[in-house]
């Protein structure tokens, strides 16, 4: 992992350079990073934070769905095949998703597939705040949400993956006032 950058430091970078360090924050969308970078110069943590969340917020409902969408399926086919993107294969590592039993991988492949067909969208969870147990649960609880309501679950997940992300990449502190 690299190094953690302060608040200045990110702040000081140009637009390419952010890019290149924040691109991979939010799932193969690095459009987020590059229109969060005209929002500097960040306070803090949190503002740097509210200024990616604030451009998929205004980012069109397909731009959205199409981020939901770059997300790969908890287990699936990527993870076995070794296709995640790095950040990915350590979230679901760290929920022990690479060492599930025949029975759990068959059952994460149903909730995958009854998810997809019902919403057409991958499940998306932020598993570092999850166990295997509580990520089963959420996504048989979610699969009731009707197709709004489950965007605006998986958005808020995104954003909470992004967070956790960006901790790790720029020093604290995590929680103070907004942005700017």
């Amino acid at each position: 992992m690299p190094e953690k950058l302060s608040i200045e430091g990110v702040n000081r970078m140009g637009r390419e350079e952010f890019v290149a360090r924040f691109g991979a924050v939010f799932e193969k969308s690095p459009w987020i990073a590059e229109r969060a970078w005209e929002s500097r110069p960040f306070k803090n943590l949190d503002g740097l934070h509210a200024a990616f969340v604030g451009t998929i917020n205004d980012a069109p409902e397909e731009r959205r769905v199409a981020l939901i969408r770059a997300h790969p399926d908890l287990a699936g086919k990527a993870a076995l095949a070794g296709e995640l993107t790095e950040e990915s294969a350590n979230e679901q590592a760290s929920a022990g998703l690479d060492r599930l039993s025949p029975e759990e991988y068959e059952r994460f492949h149903r909730l995958n597939a009854a998810y997809r067909e019902r919403f057409d969208l991958p499940y998306v969870v932020c598993v570092r705040d999850n166990t295997r147990e509580t990520i089963f649960a959420g996504a048989e609880e979610r699969l009731s949400n009707t197709r709004e309501e489950e965007i605006g679950a998986a958005l808020h997940e995104i954003s909470r993956i992004g967070r956790l992300r960006l901790e790790d990449l720029v020093e604290g502190p995590e929680t103070t006032e907004g942005r700017r």
